[in-house]
């Protein structure tokens, strides 16, 4: 159940629009940085073909074309017909196994709904397979090449995940449950069967290589929620028999399941991850061959779904000094090539099963993606060695590159006139606690030695996630302060990805503490190697950042100005609040009704009488995981002690800011307000 305070935010939100004003006239070039990252030509996603010869990619603008990579030099074809509206979309690219044809999701028919359709190579109009209602995700073709899978929520009210804005309740609040069910489309005759009961939410899948079974990560209940309770289940094609495979303790989540080419073993990613699609943790394999059951339990569809029992799952990538974050199998089967998080950076390595090591063989200081803000990776051919990615760092704006992994060759040019904003960016490491940290520093625009700056540190979200070079896409506050003449600190303190799976647990029961005395140690470092001033620094984030800035400006009057996004200050009130709890247990060690002094410890808000910092608070007003409620009490707070504050929220908005207005909005307000309290 969504607890809203729907009356007081309709008139906060009247408010808003009368009190706050504009934002502050920003600094001349502000406009022009913003245009910049406006014009820029995004990359949505990249998917190679089965046998390496051609690469399918789809931009921001959804249109869909392909690169021959047998023919170098050849410019990359819009194919005819593959949007056949303008201002459709297209994306979730998918060839068959042979490399002839291709899915893509498309709301062409109808704007808003999602259809799967097919396209030749050779030409022709797109074919349009489903005719559907609902939230159509994944598609994946059967490896025999004669059924294609999918994820479907029947009648669903929004895109799924929780990122999205949420549906605003009203009346007698009830809990309505969407489940994602797995669905698959037989080519031949047409027919399409929800495989999965309607009582069990399917997050991600992969086909068997005989196409007679798919293994999954599901749970019953809400799809936002229970993904952090997620187990591992294969299912029978022809039957819909399930029966989990894995259990993963009440510590770890799972992502990211594949079968092996020969079909013994089925691989996953486990670990402390804080949000869905955030995926790091180490590689773990567990055998596909079931043994009798030794436990029955029925759903409320009456399908008896059995608990196998199997040996521990092996770790494949023991000691990994990173976080892995996607998975592929190499042909042997006794291989597995993975992406990473490694120190700051992008990393490619390989698990081997039969000796037991993992090695990091590439890493590079920049982002690689198979799919724009998902986790790392790539795209694979069946060869183990040709893939296909979409790179993008500090230096380089994001392009298409193919090729063998880690020797790929860029194939796009689109962004080649992106202009860079910000000054250059270096990486610094520094101790605290006998841990070694990494940040990213950017300097100002027209950095002059001579002259001493002041500094803002942008704390990253999760906390499983991690700050990587990035040439910005969306409307970044980054460019913009670094052209304002800022330094930027971009820290990865205990808790982010990228130094394996103890350093992400370093935080767990202990937020605020030593994540942030990581943090403040870098600021030190920075002081200490550059000419930052010390007396002029601020701190900003979102989500998990929107914390730490809430938390940061409790702790301590170093921080002379503030902007928290979507933060949260009471992690009391927090729990009862937001779309998905069950996140917490694992950071916390037990819910806010059985252990409600761990969740206080941590709360800026029992220390809010010691902040003195001119605080922006920014919020979307139908986020469900950090609800504007959380936003509202901190403001309230700071104006009832009086301390300089402002908060904005942002209509029709959930957890990610998607108007472009509001993006821009939050841009030029933040650095207004850095502009006022740090000049």
């Amino acid at each position: 159940m969504r607890l809203r305070r729907v009356g007081w935010l309709a008139v906060f939100l009247v408010l808003i629009k009368a009190t706050a004003g504009p934002a502050e006239k920003p600094e001349p070039d502000l406009d022009a940085a913003v245009d910049s990252q406006l014009a820029m030509r995004d990359i949505r996603e990249v998917a190679i073909a089965p046998d390496g010869r051609r690469v399918a990619w789809a931009d921001a603008g959804f249109s869909i074309y392909v690169s021959d990579l047998s023919a170098p030099g050849s410019p990359a074809s819009r194919l005819p017909g593959m949007i056949p509206q303008e201002g459709a979309s297209g994306h979730d690219l998918a060839w068959s196994p042979g490399g002839r044809r291709f899915t893509f999701l498309s709301d062409a028919a109808e704007p808003g709904q999602l259809e799967l359709y097919s396209a030749d190579i050779g030409g022709g109009a797109p074919v349009q397979l489903t005719h559907l209602k609902g939230f159509l995700a994944d598609p994946k073709w059967s490896p025999d090449g004669k059924s294609i899978a999918f994820l479907f929520t029947e009648n669903a009210p929004r895109a799924a995940g929780p990122l999205e804005p949420m549906t605003p309740d009203e009346g007698v609040v009830e809990s309505h449950i969407y489940e994602q069910r797995l669905t698959v489309l037989d080519l031949a005759s047409g027919a399409i069967r929800q495989l999965t009961p309607p009582d069990l939410y399917v997050y991600e899948y992969d086909w068997s290589p005989d196409s007679k079974q798919l293994v999954a990560t599901a749970a019953p209940g809400n799809g936002d929620d229970n993904w952090y309770v997620a187990e591992l289940y294969t299912i029978s094609v022809g039957t819909g028999e399930m029966k989990i495979v894995y259990r993963p303790p009440l510590d770890s989540q799972i992502a990211q399941p594949r079968w092996s080419p020969d079909g013994k073993h089925i691989a996953f990613i486990s670990g402390l991850m804080s949000d869905e699609g955030n995926t790091g943790g180490d590689i773990f394999v567990v055998s596909s061959a079931t043994r009798p059951p030794v436990s029955a339990a029925k759903t409320s569809s009456g399908l008896e779904v059995y608990s196998i029992i199997f040996s521990p799952p092996l770790n494949a990538s023991p000691g990994l000094a990173g976080s892995a974050s996607s998975l592929y199998w190499l042909p042997s089967s006794k291989e597995i090539l993975f992406a990473c998080f490694v120190d700051g950076k992008s990393g490619i390595g390989r698990a081997n099963l039969e000796t037991g090591k993992s090695e990091v063989f590439w890493s590079g200081a920049e982002t690689l993606w198979r799919s724009q803000g998902a986790s790392l990776g790539l795209s694979l051919a069946r060869d183990g060695r040709t893939s296909a990615v979409i790179r993008s760092s500090f230096d380089q704006p994001p392009e298409v590159w193919a090729g063998p992994v880690g020797e790929w060759k860029k194939i796009t040019e689109i962004n080649h006139d992106a202009e860079r904003g910000w000054g250059k960016t270096e990486s610094l490491h520094w101790q605290n606690s006998g841990l070694e940290i990494q940040g990213w520093l950017i300097y100002p625009r027209n950095y002059d030695p001579s002259k001493r700056y002041p500094l803002v540190v942008r704390v990253h979200g999760g906390p499983g996630w991690a700050a990587l070079p990035a040439w910005p896409v969306s409307l970044s506050n980054l460019p913009a302060l670094s052209m304002a003449g800022f330094f930027v600190l971009l820290p990865n303190p205990r808790g982010s990805f990228g130094a394996g799976e103890a350093f992400v647990r370093a935080n767990v029961k202990d937020f605020g503490y030593g994540d942030f005395q990581d943090i403040l140690g870098g600021v030190d470092e920075a002081v200490k190697k550059l000419p930052v001033d010390d007396n002029r620094v601020g701190i900003t984030g979102w989500s998990y950042g929107g914390f730490m800035t809430m938390w940061a400006v409790t702790q301590t009057h170093r921080f002379r100005a503030a902007v928290a996004g979507a933060g949260i200050s009471n992690w009391q009130s927090y729990y009862g609040e937001n779309d998905l709890d069950k996140w917490m247990i694992p950071f916390f060690g037990a819910s806010v009704y059985d252990d409600p002094a761990v969740y206080a410890k941590s709360s800026p808000i029992s220390f809010i009488k010691n902040t003195r910092t001119p605080t922006l608070i920014l919020v979307g007003d139908r986020d469900g995981e950090c609800p504007a409620p959380q936003s509202y009490e901190f403001w309230h707070a700071l104006k009832t002690l009086g301390v300089e504050t402002q908060f904005v929220i942002y209509p029709n908005e959930g957890h990610f800011i998607h108007d472009p207005a509001h993006q821009r909005d939050i841009l030029e307000r933040t650095v207004a307000w850095f502009d006022k309290y740090l000049k």
